[in-house]
């Protein structure tokens, strides 16, 4: 696949990722009218943006902490105070522009620079993210299946597509594993992305100076966000238990984890609505907790406006050292004198300053021709 077709194809997606989640947006105010998106900013005060700004802080450095162990262990060098930095300007852009990644791009290419190893910087990032989604995973899994909800009804519902699906789901994965296994085996490039992706695993993930750290860091910054949910729901007037409400919103986490979004808006949205309305609490209410939510989310993420601000102004006032200037470029002006002085300039720049002690002389010489020679 050449360039032009890879840059088609990515831009293709990101249409998708885009219209995907407006898509959901425009199918939510449609079905609920706008009253229940209008409610959920005014519901809002001042002291829920506070606790909720005070909950980001937590699960931004807890989850800075988290990368900097991940890319420690793949043997790069990263400072709790750079990785909080590059977290908070990673949030704010992911809940600022569409699709809810390219905030994690940039700072996984930007630390891949500052190290010398792109490649590397990309996949401490994306190993980083995955131990945390895997954690929301395995609790949300376990919650959706254990504790009573519409999910839980659902899967009562419809048992054999449901017991079909997750055996399908199984054998894939054994599959998957069983053909890493065999690639790692082999001398192609393939097989040696995949032995390097399984060390790294090793040693990013589950090692034993990293993985306790790793695993409290997860479930930590998935306590914070169900918190931030919590706090969301009183104040949009659910008076229902951690127990009631905690399937619906483990479920509203996994669904911000699809990539049709537009700056986390979407899937969100049309998720909590349908498990609300299931559950008989008021698909609006639903809406409304998820559109304060998304405020509390983005007002936690704030700071890193700040960070993206001040690293513009600094850049801007970085100076830019002059062009050295070639010394083919240079003007020779030459004085035809009685001994050929010849006196050499050139353009003086900061970059390069050309320095002569003192004039070349050239002497003037005589060439005598062979007696008899023609003129």
């Amino acid at each position: 696949m050449d360039e032009g077709t890879r840059q088609v194809s990515r831009s293709f997606w990101a249409w998708v990722r885009l219209l995907g989640g407006a898509g959901i947006i425009a199918l939510v105010l449609w079905r609920l009218g706008t009253g229940a998106f209008l409610d959920g900013l005014r519901v809002l005060d001042a002291g829920t943006l506070a606790l909720a700004f005070g909950i980001g802080v937590l699960t931004t450095v807890l989850s800075a902490w988290r990368w900097c162990l991940v890319a420690r262990g793949l043997g790069m060098r990263l400072s709790l105070k750079a990785a909080t930095a590059d977290y908070y300007q990673a949030l704010f852009l992911n809940a600022a522009l569409p699709g809810g990644v390219l905030g994690d791009v940039g700072r996984a290419v930007s630390h891949g620079r500052d190290e010398g190893d792109v490649g590397r910087g990309v996949r401490a990032v994306v190993l980083e993210r995955t131990a945390g989604q895997v954690v929301l995973l395995v609790v949300g899994g376990v919650v959706l299946v254990s504790v009573p909800s519409p999910v839980l009804t659902l899967i009562g519902e419809h048992g054999t597509a449901v017991a079909a699906g997750a055996a399908i789901i199984a054998m894939i994965t054994l599959l998957v594993v069983g053909t890493v296994r065999r690639m790692k085996r082999g001398g192609s490039k393939l097989a040696g992305a995949a032995r390097t992706g399984a060390a790294e695993i090793r040693s990013g993930l589950l090692a034993r100076r990293n993985w306790p750290g790793v695993l409290f860091a997860s479930a930590m910054v998935l306590a914070g966000h169900l918190a931030t949910f919590l706090v969301a729901a009183r104040v949009a007037g659910n008076g229902a238990s951690l127990l009631t409400l905690a399937p619906m919103l483990l479920l509203a986490l996994l669904a911000m984890g699809i990539p049709l979004n537009v700056g986390g808006w979407g899937p969100r949205e049309g998720v909590l609505a349908w498990a609300f309305g299931a559950a008989g609490l008021s698909a609006e209410q639903g809406v409304t907790i998820a559109v304060a939510y998304g405020i509390c989310a983005f007002v936690a993420a704030a700071p890193g406006l700040v960070v993206v601000v001040v690293r513009a102004v600094r850049k801007a006032r970085r100076p830019v050292a002059a062009p050295n200037q070639p010394v083919a470029e240079a003007i020779l002006e030459v004085a035809v004198q009685t001994d050929f002085r010849v006196r050499a300039t050139a353009p003086v720049s900061p970059a390069v300053v050309i320095s002569t002690p003192e004039p070349v002389r050239i002497r003037r010489t005589t060439v005598r021709q062979p007696a008899g020679a023609s003129a």
